[in-house]
């Protein structure tokens, strides 16, 4: 293989943080894998770099900017509080409030970013980046042990300079948070290689192909239980190959979940080490920059295992390595083999038992077929200057406001971005706005099933208790009402003024407003002026 640039992106804070005592999601095999690809020596042979951490404001790229106002402040103590009783942000038992989440999330993110910029940079062919690959975190809550979505937040910073990005999926899960990031634009494809069933997150059909303009521009490969490094190859070439030859991406990025391998705790396919490599090879080849990023992977010394030799093919290596592993710090983690494997299983492959495989490929291939051409953009300068100073909004006054004038602001902002970039399209009155809701800056989005990554089951959970008041806002809430027999307006009680003198109104304030027995309010004094 070609020798290429190989940048590798590392904090070694990232494996101090815990989910909890008993959470499947473990942190630490970040620097399990990371002490494992040391002792093969491969440092010496990338660009070993340490990401600068994402800061809030870059955070709100995607996210919505109370979600991250609320996860860099939420702690173990005040999660039940923050998140309403478990009714927002943080919803189930999946995503917990652990200590230290938002510095978790910072280098997660920031790790995604920095690939990104390197890539555009033309430092590196290839940027590595183990810590990300949470495709699960949406705009405004966590899901499936994603908080932040350094996916999404990465792929926006390749939209700078590239004017298509690819990105594919190869975890057990469904790679919904991404996908919902770019449904309706053929400037990013999505393609996910997922079980589907009852199986977490309950999406990623064939019928999901994305909306208006990103029309077709959405790949999903549901998948049965079992299936093996042959038949995983059968659709996986050719669907990826077709993607190349029809979209040509500027650059690509390769969320390697680990979970896929045979013998997860969570997943339920049966692909060894070489199987699950062999997609970061066939990428490899196309010559494209290329990210390659985590994801998925519950048992501990496979996840480490198929990382560490996905390195190895990201620097062309894996052929001259030795599968026995040498020693290093978590060396009895690897027994009773001690070697650089991932076997499969004697799982039952539905997928050519029942033939579904041959009319997956055969739907998503014709489904490729419909696309017309690869999509141009009109490319502009990247501005030098935010928003805020293009407009000439004082961001520093604003925020010294005690008033509120920052929130002010945000919806100045938003309501600006909107009209310049039409995000209010006509025609959102569909037959589909029955489920449709709205959020505080005026954008609407679809309320969803939502499931447990550990259970597998919905999780029945209603997004607007404890917000306080509805979202639909109601302009008038009058405790008035007309009176046809009288002709008068009267209180929906008891009426509170008769005629309206000097001995009555003191009363009434006396009273606190406060229903108390006595006349009704005429038609003249409310044109007076007075008011109940």
């Amino acid at each position: 293989m070609s020798k290429r640039r190989v940048a590798y992106y590392y904090d070694g804070d990232v494996g101090s943080y815990t989910y909890g005592l008993g959470h499947p999601m473990k942190p630490h095999r970040m620097r399990v894998t990371h002490d494992l690809v040391s002792a093969y020596g491969m440092l010496d042979k990338m660009h070993v770099l340490r990401p600068k951490r994402a800061t809030p404001d870059v955070m709100t790229a995607f996210h919505t900017d109370e979600y991250i106002h609320f996860l860099n402040r939420v702690t173990p103590e005040t999660a039940e509080e923050l998140t309403y009783h478990g009714t927002r942000f943080l919803m189930g038992e999946d995503n917990p409030a652990f200590e230290g989440v938002f510095e978790f999330c910072s280098i997660s993110a920031g790790g995604s970013i920095s690939a990104a910029e390197r890539i555009l940079s033309g430092a590196a062919d290839i940027c590595i980046h183990w810590a990300g690959g949470l495709h699960h975190a949406k705009k405004r809550e966590a899901s499936g042990f994603c908080y932040i979505n350094d996916i999404v937040l990465g792929i926006l910073e390749l939209l700078r300079t590239y004017p298509r990005v690819l990105y594919v999926d190869i975890d057990c899960h469904h790679g919904d948070g991404v996908e919902e990031a770019f449904y309706t634009t053929d400037r990013v494809m999505t393609c996910s290689f997922h079980k589907f069933g009852e199986y977490f997150p309950g999406t990623g059909t064939q019928e999901d192909r994305g909306r208006g303009k990103g029309r077709n521009y959405t790949v999903n490969i549901p998948l049965k239980d079992g299936i093996t490094d042959e038949a995983f190859k059968r659709v996986f070439e050719p669907i990826v190959n077709k993607i190349m030859e029809v979209y040509r991406p500027g650059a690509v990025i390769l969320q390697c979940g680990a979970d896929s391998l045979a013998g997860d705790k969570l997943g339920c396919f049966n692909l060894t080490m070489n199987g699950h490599a062999h997609c970061v090879q066939y990428l490899r080849a196309f010559n494209v920059p290329l990210i390659l990023l985590g994801g998925g992977g519950y048992t501990v010394k496979n996840v480490a295992r198929t990382w560490t030799y996905e390195t190895a093919c990201a620097l062309g290596i894996q052929d001259n390595i030795d599968l026995n592993l040498p020693w290093n710090e978590y060396f009895e983690w690897f027994g009773p083999r001690y070697r650089l494997e991932v076997p499969e299983n004697n799982m039952d492959d539905l997928n050519v038992r029942d033939g579904s495989l041959d009319k997956v490929r055969t739907t998503a291939l014709q489904q490729l077929s419909q696309l017309p051409c690869a999509p141009s953009v009109g490319m502009h300068e990247v501005p030098r200057e935010s928003l805020g100073r293009h407009l000439g909004l004082d961001i520093a006054e604003e925020e010294a406001d005690e008033d509120g004038g920052t929130d002010d602001l945000d919806r100045r902002l938003a309501q600006h971005s909107r009209f310049v970039y039409k995000l209010q399209e006509p025609g959102g009155g569909s037959d589909e706005s029955d489920d449709e809701r709205y959020d505080s800056d005026g954008s609407s989005y679809r309320r969803r099933k939502r499931m447990s990554i550990l259970s597998n089951r919905v999780v029945n959970v209603d997004p607007d208790v404890g917000r306080g008041a509805p979202r639909g806002r109601r302009f008038f809430k009058s405790a008035v009402r007309w009176d046809e027999t009288y002709g008068r307006i009267r209180l929906d009680k008891d009426p509170v003024l008769g005629s309206v003198n000097g001995s009555r109104l003191a009363a009434m304030m006396e009273a606190a407003g406060r229903s108390t027995p006595g006349g009704d309010v005429t038609m003249e004094d409310w044109e007076d002026g007075t008011s109940v």
